[in-house]
């Protein structure tokens, strides 16, 4: 296992992180309840004995459940090996007392008396209003003055404006937490925001390596171009490698969900140095991006000049769902973010066909065409 550096702090984590948003489960359900708690256990503990000092979770992973397993994982003496990361569900706080109720019964679940590295969970600008609003940033410094958590930081999910903004509001934070991979670098906080958290001294852990697996398991075109290279390599493991040989990346989160993934990931991150790719793999890797990008159906560029829809349909956000369902083969994956973070005023579904949008959009998409479309392939599971 390789160790790299963590932003100010002295202490170096494992390159690879355990992620337990995506355990092993009983059924097939997205992010499923029903955890299969012996596997889980078993892996997460295998994980840590090969040499993972970085185990993270969040208050709604598996719909609850995840903390209580890791918790579990954790005895025996496991705790003390790792560093322990979870997550503030923001948007459930409705007072600030309620930052200390949740944190309280996370501790609990996790049979611990602190979390090394606390984040608020999801930010966004909209959701960084709600933590000034209910003080959480106050809380939160009782409870590192207390120890219930040793460091704050924050995990992100919106458009890249907003994150220089929430990393330059707040002097406190110690690391921060972005989604990136080779499909990712103009995505949310993107390669923008990885080197300008770095440049401010926070560490940076990457979520979603391999993009919820759309990656690890790509179509047959880009399967193709990988299986060209002379040395034989999963897509997964391509994918990997990109992010560890970025610099400013402190870590990488796997959510592994079985033995297998588990055991190429540690083998991949014993040797997946930091700017260790050749000129010739970095080409390999442009062109799987380019191929997968032939796959996008609607050329939408989440300019935001269509926003605000007269009907509150989120309109960039409704197409790249239904871009990610063509381009990654994973309808039932876009279908679950549809249901679960689009309100359903936002949704595809609410579009009045009043063109408003059609009028602003530099890219001449003709929406009204495309929300029923988006609206019948992603509005209810089908079987």
């Amino acid at each position: 296992m390789q160790y790299r550096n963590f932003g100010k702090l002295d202490w170096k984590p494992s390159a690879l992180g355990f992620g337990c948003m995506r355990l092993p489960c009983t059924d097939t359900a997205p992010m499923s309840q029903n955890v299969d708690e012996a596997e889980a256990v078993k892996m997460i503990r295998l994980g840590i004995d090969s040499g993972i000092n970085y185990v993270d979770t969040a208050y709604p992973y598996h719909n609850g459940q995840s903390e209580l397993v890791l918790g579990k994982a954790l005895l025996d003496g496991y705790r003390d090996k790792v560093k322990l990361a979870t997550k503030s569900p923001v948007w459930l706080i409705q007072k600030p007392e309620d930052f200390d109720t949740y944190l309280n019964e996370q501790l609990k679940k996790l049979r611990t008396d602190h979390i090394d590295f606390y984040l608020l969970h999801a930010l966004s600008e909209e959701r960084w209003d709600w933590v000034l609003k209910f003080k959480m940033l106050e809380r939160a410094e009782a409870a590192l003055k207390d120890g219930r958590i040793g460091h704050l930081g924050f995990s992100f999910h919106d458009g890249p404006s907003a994150f220089p903004k929430i990393v330059d509001a707040y002097d406190g934070w110690t690391f921060c937490q972005i989604q990136y991979n080779y499909m990712d670098t103009d995505y949310q906080a993107g390669l923008k925001g990885l080197k300008y958290a770095a440049s401010k001294g926070l560490a940076v852990i990457v979520m979603e390596p391999l993009r919820g697996g759309g990656l690890a398991n790509p179509p047959r075109a880009v399967r193709g171009i990988f299986e060209s290279f002379p040395e034989k390599r999963s897509p997964a493991e391509w994918g990997l490698r990109w992010v560890w040989n970025q610099p400013e990346v402190s870590l990488l989160l796997s959510g592994m969900s079985s033995m297998p993934q588990l055991t190429e990931n540690l083998r991949v991150a014993g040797d997946a140095c930091v700017n260790s790719m050749t000129a010739e793999e970095l080409e390999l890797l442009a062109r799987a991006r380019k191929k997968f990008e032939e796959r996008k159906a609607v050329p939408c560029t989440r300019c935001g000049y269509c926003m605000p829809c007269p009907n509150g349909v989120d309109i960039p956000f409704n197409f790249e769902l239904y871009n990610a369902a063509e381009i990654y083969d994973d309808v039932k994956g876009a279908r679950f973010r549809y249901t679960r973070f689009l309100e359903e005023g936002a949704r595809a579904s609410a579009c009045s066909a009043c063109r408003a949008c059609e009028e602003k959009c530099p890219q001449k998409i003709p929406v009204s065409e495309w929300m029923p479309k988006v609206a019948a392939r992603l509005g209810e599971d089908k079987k």
